[in-house]
């Protein structure tokens, strides 16, 4: 089942509640028909506002303009903008099948009868619940009412598909096996979607673009590679993964962090006074060749990689990440290089 997929457009959408909180400041934003776009941040940072906009299920304040296409929809209520909405909470309908509850949104659209058996089975066999089309919802574990509501959306072929926190309530082996997927059913549907999430890992995997939020604002909108190797604030840097932050200078055309040249830096302004740079863009290496060395404060041993805590490097305790083989004990000592190609100039 595939469709002509819904561009989006906002034009300075904002929302004011009516007790003067000021939820989403004014933003621009148009989202690519067929595109997944993540909107991230930290809770109250106007995420699930801004979705509740597209929605229609809040009002934009005066001079707002929201378009699906080339249609104004800035005005229509939920039920005439045809999105389908996908809740953390599930939102299905204790009293109903797992059948019945997929076929009620086309039920309410008057369908002919044919076509919402045809439809409905279309989508239990898409999110392999086929088998359990006569079960109460009651009946089923987290990870199965997640792919039912997922049905029930998607059922009705919306115009654009929200998703707001869908994957928080459930343990992290199925958060990671549904994120694998929804993507994929989103590629193949060629649906527009927006995806609302705190979990950074989430937007990484799903979002063509992500909208990283704080406090009512955009910092960013990129792809998952630039926002995280190309932070356009200090927010997003400390935000999106870890970042370790050291002084430096440049001298004579010669970047030097805490005073231990590196040569091959080329693109830092030569105003520097800081770099930044994430865990895993070092190199382990032995004490002679080491730009620095560090004492093990703390060590994570995380299935795929090791991660350290350092102490003796900077003024603050340096994060860095090995390989899962590398073993070494609190007290210990590791000696690194930083790698000129992966330093990042402050934000």
């Amino acid at each position: 089942m595939t469709q002509s997929a819904t561009a989006i457009s906002l034009t300075q959408t904002g929302k004011t509640f009516t007790d003067g909180t000021k939820a989403l400041v004014p933003l621009d934003l148009q989202v690519a028909g067929g595109e997944t776009l993540v909107l991230l941040g930290p809770s109250g940072c106007g995420k699930t506002t801004l979705l509740r906009l597209i929605a229609g299920l809040e009002r934009p304040d005066v001079g707002a303009c929201i378009r699906f296409n080339d249609e104004d929809v800035t005005a229509l209520p939920i039920e005439k903008r045809n999105v389908g909405m996908v809740f953390q909470s599930y939102a299905l309908f204790p009293n109903m099948t797992v059948r019945e509850n997929v076929a009620y949104g086309l039920r309410v659209r008057r369908i002919d009868e044919a076509d919402i058996q045809r439809r409905t089975d279309e989508m239990l066999e898409m999110m392999h619940i086929a088998e359990l089309g006569q079960r109460d919802i009651t009946q089923l574990s987290g990870g199965q009412r997640q792919r039912v509501a997922l049905a029930r959306a998607i059922a009705v072929r919306p115009r654009v598909l929200l998703l707001d926190e869908p994957l928080t309530a459930l343990d992290a082996l199925l958060r990671e096996r549904l994120r694998v997927e929804i993507d994929s059913l989103l590629r193949r549907l060629n649906t527009t979607a927006i995806y609302v999430t705190h979990d950074q890992a989430e937007a990484m995997a799903l979002g063509d673009r992500i909208v990283v939020m704080n406090r009512g604002r955009v910092e960013q909108i990129g792809s998952p590679r630039d926002i995280y190797f190309k932070p356009a604030s200090g927010f997003v840097a400390d935000f999106i993964g870890t970042i370790n932050r050291l002084p430096a200078e440049i001298r004579d055309g010669v970047l030097h962090v805490m005073d231990v040249p590196i040569p091959g830096v080329q693109s830092l302004p030569a105003g520097t006074r800081e770099v930044l740079f994430r865990p895993e863009e070092i190199e382990i290496v032995g004490a002679a060749t080491a730009h620095f060395v560090g004492t093990v404060e703390s060590a994570f041993f995380l299935r795929d990689r090791t991660r350290l805590v350092l102490s003796g490097v900077g003024a603050e305790p340096v994060t860095i990440e090995a390989g899962p083989r590398l073993d070494i004990s609190v007290g210990g000592t590791v000696a690194f290089q930083l790698r000129p190609d992966a330093l990042m100039p402050p934000v």
